[in-house]
């Protein structure tokens, strides 16, 4: 295609875009707003009481831990499952020996696991458990542990289990640990023995190999004990800021002088999955208070290179939390932290540890990205290891409208890269259905792809499938219905569905349990008594809507849309000032579709199907006609 052809059709692409950046919910939209059928959902709780004494010198740890564990499901249960995350930094383990054998490892992993001694591994051990007060059976079997109950639990009951605890914090490897690079002492994010979930599927006690995670629904109150020059920072609201200190006193309190070598923090955490935290006797630690009401904590290590740039990052972040507020739903805790701290950046409750030493534009991106998972992954809790795609795809997509806002990055495609991603996967032949689980892609790149790029392209082609305002809406809608829940592939469709009136579940079958692709092609364009046909053609196995716009040699054009039969819809015209002609539908048995521009040949300067570029055609070389 020549450039000006290019140029003259793609002035759509940046108008379409614009519609994403600053979404208007309609004035009825929250009256709109149907909630899920509470006689048929249900979903566990959980509280958490813990008393934890850390030694800063050698890495060890004792715990007490108290679970009030309600049982919501119909169904009665023999036997609970803990996660034991830290056992995955041992050699020998799932997580070292899958590292060692995929072709293209973690680079942060490697066979660094394997190398570790005695004093640099990680483990969290059991010393006792208790059912309602009687000690219980359990099995250690790698990061899970295995829990035979005395007696079954009833529907609608709630027990008590109290455990004994320690552990030993592995060296920085990934995620977790002491001592990583940037010199941060303590990256304490999956620290504790954690139940499993259990759903209407069951349970889910899957290894620590190496992605995500899931938790069920609680309250959380945690004491950690550690040297006093020690500043924390975490998920949860501080209780005793009078005795730490440390940039938690608020305007008239004084710090109590406290004896001895340590100090107690205590922390409450109301609703929430995981408990997270980060600690470094060099942190600084900066507040800035937000319109919104929420209160942001910036926890960063005294180095005068990195400063500047964690200075900087307060006002922007500000700026992020306001825009998600606005596209998908207010944040409805009273602070978000963010810690200088793991291994690049990785999303917990109610804050984030990310690396530090970085450029300006890189340390926005990346905290960018992980607020954003407290709206999806950390209200909106999807089960990670099977719909990963839900979490960081879905994050991607809103974090990248939110950079082309905040940074004036004034992207005409804010979703570029995703697609480049996408189609770069789908082309290679190593593509695997997004409803792998996590841990079983033959490839790390595939895993990637798929969740990050393919999961954010699910949204963006659903804009064009459905309109862009339409997916705004829909997100807000999502977030409405089921945060605080456990959302499933089906429950976003079923959200488009209600904003936009069309049948959806062609698109998420195709797109994410299968592999098949989209391919459309335009055939061939020929004239017959001074009317033009086009002829094209569906070239690959996933059905879409068929957006073209036609250009005549005056400068003006016309827009053809053929609605997919199975959606049994269509979408509002996209391109404001461009006259539409609606279609027939195209049933996707067919591979071929025809139909007439009232024009001739001669008046025609080119033929695009998808000038936005927002329907990820694996081969768009054939998607052009041009004289």
């Amino acid at each position: 295609m020549k450039r000006t052809f290019i140029t003259a059709i793609g002035l759509s692409v940046a108008m379409l875009t614009q519609t994403f950046a600053t979404p208007t919910p309609t004035k009825n939209n929250s009256q709109a707003v149907e909630q899920p059928n509470s006689t048929t959902y249900w979903q566990q709780h959980v509280d958490y009481t813990m008393d934890v004494n850390m030694d800063v010198k050698t890495y060890q740890y004792t715990g007490t831990q108290k679970l009030k564990y309600t049982n919501n499901s119909p169904d009665t249960l023999q036997t609970v499952f803990y996660h034991l995350f830290f056992n995955a930094f041992q050699p020998g383990s799932e997580m070292d020996v899958r590292s060692r054998t995929i072709q293209d490892p973690d680079k942060r992993v490697g066979d660094r696991i394997s190398k570790l001694s005695p004093s640099e591994i990680g483990y969290l051990r059991v010393s006792s458990l208790k059912q309602d007060g009687t000690n219980i059976e359990y099995n250690e079997e790698g990061t899970i542990l295995e829990v035979t109950l005395n007696k079954p639990i009833l529907p609608g009951q709630t027990v008590t289990f109290d455990m004994d605890f320690n552990g030993q914090v592995p060296q920085q490897i990934r995620r977790s640990g002491r001592n990583n690079a940037e010199g941060v002492a303590l990256s304490m994010t999956q620290w504790y023995p954690k139940l499993a979930e259990y759903d209407f599927e069951g349970w889910h006690p899957d290894p620590y190999i190496g992605r995500e995670f899931q938790g069920v629904w609680g309250d959380f109150d945690v004491k950690l004990t550690l040297d006093k020059d020690y500043v924390v920072g975490g998920t949860g609201y501080l209780q005793n800021p009078e005795e730490v200190g440390h940039g938690y006193l608020k305007e008239g309190q004084t710090q109590k002088k406290v004896k001895g070598k340590t100090l107690t923090w205590h922390f409450v955490a109301p609703m929430v999955h995981d408990f997270a935290w980060g600690a470094d006797p060099e942190f600084i630690h900066d507040t800035l208070e937000t319109p919104s009401g929420t209160t942001l904590h910036f926890f960063y290590k005294d180095n005068e290179a990195i400063k500047e740039n964690w200075k900087n990052l307060q006002p922007k972040t500000a700026e992020m939390l306001a825009f998600y507020n606005k596209n998908v739903g207010k944040y409805p805790y009273k602070q978000y932290s963010v810690i200088q701290g793991g291994d690049g950046g990785m999303e917990y409750a109610m804050c984030t540890l990310i690396t530090g030493e970085r450029k300006f534009g890189s340390l926005v991106g990346v905290t960018a990205h992980e607020f954003a998972h407290s709206w999806f992954q950390h209200l909106l809790a999807s089960n990670e290891s099977k719909h990963e795609w839900m979490d960081e795809g879905f994050t991607s997509f809103i974090s990248d409208l939110c950079m082309n806002e905040i940074m004036d990055e004034n992207k005409a495609n804010p979703f570029e890269g995703a697609y480049k991603g996408y189609l770069y996967l789908a082309n290679s032949g190593q593509e695997q259905p997004q409803t792998t689980h996590a841990d079983r892609y033959h490839y790390n790149r595939s895993y990637s792809i798929s969740a990050y790029s393919k999961g954010e392209v699910f949204l963006a082609q659903l804009g064009y499938v459905i309109g862009q305002e339409n997916v705004m809406k829909t997100l807000q809608k999502y977030y409405n219905d089921f945060k605080f829940k456990h959302p499933t592939p089906n429950d976003i469709k079923r959200s488009a569905e209600k904003v936009s009136g069309m049948q959806l579940d062609w698109y998420l079958t195709d797109w994410t349990k299968t592999t098949n692709k989209i391919d459309y092609a335009i055939k061939n364009v020929s004239e017959e008594k001074g009317k033009t046909t086009v002829e094209m053609e569906r070239k690959g196995m996933m059905p879409m809507p068929i957006d073209v716009m036609v250009l005549f040699n005056d400068g003006s054009s016309k827009y053809y849309y053929a609605p997919l039969q199975m959606m049994h819809g269509e979408k509002e015209n996209p391109y404001q000032g461009v006259e539409r002609v609606l279609l027939p539908d195209w049933a996707w048995a067919y591979p071929t579709y025809t139909f007439t521009i009232d024009a001739p040949q001669s008046s025609i300067k080119g033929i695009v199907i998808d000038p936005s570029g927002l329907m990820a055609d694996v081969d768009r070389s054939n998607n052009t006609y041009q004289k």
